[in-house]
């Protein structure tokens, strides 16, 4: 206790050094967690996913659809509980910038197989029985305003035309990870549309969503399923559903990358920077140091007090930035809107904070705590700080 009192005192002694070097630690800390936070943000949908769902697409391209043929069959596959399909829209809400997923899908089987969308019975019933009715999730509600009842007019890009949709329901997620940035309407309303204007784009759906009885049997029933449509005029290409979403991932690899090596290129500034502040201080008190050598103090005295008040700062500068980074987080997630439908701070990226605050703490004494241990007695006491 005495030696945190200590640390903390000679922390004050030199007030606006040890401000502007917390203020840099806050700054740090906070954009490291933010940093961090976005990328986990990037894999929300991968670390979402069920490993009893399978992903069924064409093997040439998401582009490219598959038959509506193809649904019994999968079925029929050994280890298939469940089948569904869903269909990319790609609708513009307003203009182009209200940007958020919009999928044609079976009401019936969609949402038994995506039990984390929770919908209210009656709103659910609504939905089935209104062929141009639209579910939408509560962080796209609460973005546009949408309400029960409400018109959503989507111009559409791959469907020309304007599509009207009445919201007829606002599902939740079961957890906090849960997307509810997307909106959902009937499959058959589309097709009907699709037949008339498109025909080579009728009885067809971009990808079946597969719900399998055992995560163990996920490559077995994906090589079962691929196996029956090979040599077909369009053959398949099953995953998982983690792979599937890594597969979008994949596409913008190097710009995770990239933010990754910011968010610690940003701790390595801020170590250089507590480095610099606690090699002034020692520097500033040699004759202190020496003085208490001259007292009988040995060099691991010396090294606690260095320390201590480094992971002092450290720890300060520390707390700050991690209490900022959930208001902060909270504030760019609104003004992304639905850009990143999850956007949670992790205890995963609390804990980097917790482990780069120590870890600045501790490599920005090691220098100066050396040094303090080997400054001789008769040397130290001529120096002026």
């Amino acid at each position: 206790m005495e030696s945190f009192k200590l640390a903390l005192r000679n922390a004050l002694r030199h007030r606006l050094r040890t401000g502007l070097t917390v203020l840099g630690l806050v700054v740090a800390i906070l954009a490291f967690g933010l940093l961090q936070t976005v990328i986990d943000a990037w894999y929300a949908g991968a670390e979402g996913a069920s490993n009893t769902r399978l992903i069924t697409r064409n093997s040439i391209s998401l582009v490219f659809t598959l038959p509506i043929t193809y649904r019994d069959k999968i079925r029929r596959v050994p280890g298939v509980t469940g089948v569904s399909m869903a269909n990319w829209f790609g609708g513009v809400y307003i203009t182009e910038k209200n940007f958020f997923p919009q999928f044609a899908v079976d009401p019936k089987t969609y949402f038994e197989l995506y039990p984390e969308f929770l919908v209210p019975p009656e709103q659910m019933k609504e939905f089935l029985r209104d062929r141009k009715g639209a579910i939408v999730g509560r962080k796209l509600a609460r973005e546009y305003g949408f309400k029960v009842g409400d018109v959503v007019p989507l111009r559409g890009t791959i469907y020309p035309g304007t599509w009207s949709f009445v919201v007829r329901g606002i599902y939740d997620g079961a957890e906090k990870s849960t997307d509810t940035s997307q909106l959902f309407f009937h499959w058959d309303y589309l097709n009907e549309s699709a037949k008339r204007t498109m025909p080579k784009r009728g009885d067809s759906t971009g990808v079946y969503v597969v719900r399998i009885a055992s995560p163990d049997q996920a490559a077995e029933v994906a090589q079962a399923i691929d196996r029956e449509f090979r040599n077909s005029l369009a053959e398949t290409l099953t995953e998982t559903e983690k792979a599937f979403q890594l597969g979008f991932v994949a596409m913008t690899e190097a710009l995770v990358v990239a933010i990754r090596i910011v968010s610690f290129l940003v701790i390595f500034i801020i170590l250089a920077v507590m480095a610099n502040t606690m090699a002034m201080t020692a520097r500033e008190r040699t004759s202190e140091y020496a003085t208490l050598k001259a007292l009988g103090f040995g060099p691991g005295f010396l090294g606690r007090l260095i320390f201590g008040e480094s992971l002092v700062i450290a720890a300060v500068g520390g707390a700050v930035g991690i209490a900022l980074t959930f208001p902060v987080a909270n504030a760019f997630a609104a003004k992304m809107g639905t850009l990143f439908p999850v956007f949670n701070v992790s205890p995963e990226t609390i804990w980097m904070q917790v482990a780069a605050a120590i870890v600045v703490g501790c490599a920005a004494a090691i220098v100066p705590a050396v040094r303090a241990g080997r400054v001789r007695i008769a040397e130290g006491l001529r120096a002026i700080g």
